[in-house]
């Protein structure tokens, strides 16, 4: 570093001007600093003057000062105005007298220091002259003493101590601002300015906020503002900058599934909730075998909206689904080719019409459609998270064959193979995100949680991954049915009540129906039974595949189908799987209670003659509440 002439400050080598005081740069640092080696070869001794010796030479007064009169720092020898009670430098307080400045005499042959007998009376008489210095103190001229040279010599190496301190703590918040910061989040931000979905999409798959806003702090770690501003988020950048593509990505990753706010049973009863949720961490068997290596429930339940949803009238049953339902979802599931209520006799005789419930959708979609279709919560605590990571380590071994079949099986379709080395990679990527919070998930992990509900599950998803313009850009390849087929059959065949999952892109939604009085089996009444009926093949009239098959099975998936499903055809021809529930546990028909008391209200309201609108709770898509 090179010290400033006119304040010491050490300043950094590429600094053309001083930070401190923003004085110029020398030419040679290193010539205005005398070390103390050669201090005493250059200086001669000198005669410092006394009192009486100081009244004699008056004249020595009308010299003009080099100091103006200033104060003389004791700590870093920074030179202040008398009128300053604390150092500018160093922040030390002043003297209660202040420090004598030395003058220099202009005697040749020796240099007397006499000290300043009043402030006020040199600071009148001082004028712009620059400051005396003991660099430019030329031989014949004199010297100071060597009492008064490693006094200088002890403050310089003072003020140099104090501003390797400053630079260390202003280096120290930085270090630490940048080892706090979010650079998954800094990186997406990044992105959209440069024009790269990369980190973008890294940054929402991880489950981050795209309605996230700069701060203060961030902004300058980006160090760039004429591109990043204090509260920018993501969708600004993307319309600042004319990112179309990423904009459209932002806008449909923004939780709510639609325009306004979300009222799900959770949301109303939170309290009933976290229960039900400390209620179903208590039902995981987590004894491992060899043979039955995986965390598994012992309790089954299956969730449907209740009937009392249709006693509502049209205008709240309206609002009920919006505030309910993702409609984003249940639309492109519903649109040409429809995937799911594609069939009047399904949904209308047999009144097994599915709606797509919202969730999060923060990278634990899957999670979250899961607990919802058995349990009708969200998967906050992270449960079923943690089963299936169980599931993935102790269970890769009865796993892996039958993914690297699959997968093998895919590839050769595609006329693309692989190495060993990368089969290995992707299966180790696939076991890393089990357990990473908010990373998405894939076919593997869904087949993985039907081993640990112990249950079958159906997925209708589209079958085609579409751009943000429409355009088919990729095969889903997430529809179908994954079986227990890592389970002996004869073991769960009586648990064969189906779980029914939508896929969109990127976006897993649970599929529930509403209870209806007629909904029975099969024609006969029975209160305590009801009864949705899942179909088996899509509107083309074509078996769902069945995934994770071996060589072996392959071909024979209609026996599979009726050995893990209790199937039925209907009167027009449809192969469909019996969905069954036997009515709600106490938590959750308590919750639902709740939640139904808030339409009623505003049932009761909308028929009053004044017809009162009720005032919206902060129940928003934006998260979940504070008591939830």
């Amino acid at each position: 570093k090179w010290m400033c002439e006119y304040c010491t400050y050490e300043n950094f080598p590429n600094a053309l001007k001083c930070t401190m005081c923003r004085g110029a740069k020398p030419l040679s640092s290193t010539a205005a600093i005398i070390t103390a080696d050669n201090l005493h070869e250059q200086l001669k001794p000198l005669r410092i003057a006394d009192s009486e010796f100081s009244k004699q030479s008056t004249h020595l007064h009308h010299h003009q000062p080099c100091t103006g009169g200033k104060w003389s720092c004791v700590i870093c020898t920074y030179e202040n105005w008398p009128k300053s009670r604390k150092c500018i430098m160093c922040g030390s307080a002043a003297p209660t007298a202040p420090s004598p400045v030395g003058r220099l005499s202009p005697s040749r042959s020796n240099l007397a220091i006499i000290p300043t007998s009043s402030p006020e009376r040199d600071y009148s008489s001082s004028t712009t002259k620059p400051m005396c210095r003991v660099s430019e103190i030329r031989e014949d001229r004199g010297t100071l003493v060597k009492d008064y040279t490693f006094k200088k010599i002890s403050r310089v190496s003072n003020s140099r101590r104090s501003g390797e301190a400053s630079t260390a703590g202003n280096n120290y918040e930085y270090e630490r601002r940048r080892r706090q910061a979010d650079w998954t989040w800094l990186h997406a931000c990044q992105g959209v300015v440069e024009g790269d979905p990369v980190p973008v999409e890294a940054f929402l798959e991880s489950g981050g906020d795209p309605t996230r806003q700069l701060t203060a702090s961030e902004v300058s770690l980006l160090n760039r503002p004429s591109a990043f501003d204090i509260g920018h988020t993501l969708v600004h950048l993307a319309i600042r900058f004319h990112r179309e593509d990423m904009l459209a990505m932002l806008v449909s990753s923004i939780d709510g599934g639609g325009p306004g706010l979300k009222r799900v049973p959770s949301y109303v009863a939170p309290e009933l909730a976290s229960a039900i949720r400390r209620h179903a961490a208590t039902i995981f068997n987590a004894k491992h075998s060899h043979s039955l290596p995986f965390p598994f429930v012992t309790e089954f339940t299956t969730f449907i909206l209740p009937a009392e949803i249709e006693d509502l009238p049209s205008a709240v049953q309206e609002q009920l689904f919006e505030e309910l339902l993702d409609k984003d979802v249940q639309q492109q599931l519903e649109s040409e080719p429809a995937v799911i209520n594609w069939s009047v006799e399904i949904t209308v005789q047999l009144g097994s019409r599915l709606y797509a419930l919202w969730n999060r959708s923060q990278g634990d979609c899957l999670l979250d459609s899961l607990m919802q279709a058995t349990w009708g919560v969200f998967d906050r605590d992270s449960l079923l998270r943690g089963a299936l990571a169980d599931s993935l380590t102790h269970g890769g071994h009865l796993l892996y064959p039958r993914w690297l079949e699959s997968e093998t099986r895919q590839a050769r379709q595609l006329e693309f193979s692989l190495s060993e080395a990368q089969w290995a990679e992707d299966w180790s990527s696939l076991v890393g995100r089990a357990s990473q919070p908010g990373a998405s998930l894939q076919q593997l992990h869904v087949f993985a949680l039907a081993h640990v509900l112990r249950r079958p599950v159906i997925v209708y998803g589209v079958k085609f991954v579409k751009s943000f313009r429409g355009e088919d850009i990729g095969y889903a390849g997430f529809q179908g049915n994954l079986f227990l087929l890592l389970f002996d059959y004869i073991l769960i065949k009586h648990h064969l009540t189906p779980v029914a999952l939508g896929y969109t892109r990127g976006h897993f939604s649970a599929l529930v129906p509403v209870e209806h009085s007629r909904t029975h089996d099969m024609g006969v009444p029975n209160n305590m039974v009801r009864v949705c009926y899942l179909p088996l093949v899509d509107s083309e009239r074509k078996l769902l595949p069945i995934h994770f098959l071996t060589k072996a099975e392959v071909g024979s998936e209609e026996h599979l189908l009726r050995q893990w499903l209790d199937v039925s055809t209907t009167d027009g021809g449809l192969l469909v799987a019996k969905q069954r529930a036997q009515g709600h546990p106490l938590l959750v028909a308590q919750m639902l209670e709740e939640w139904l008391n808030h339409y009623r209200s505003l049932a009761q309201m909308s028929g009053t003659p004044y017809n009162r609108t009720i005032p919206a709770h902060d129940f928003s898509s934006d998260g979940d509440t504070d008591d939830e």
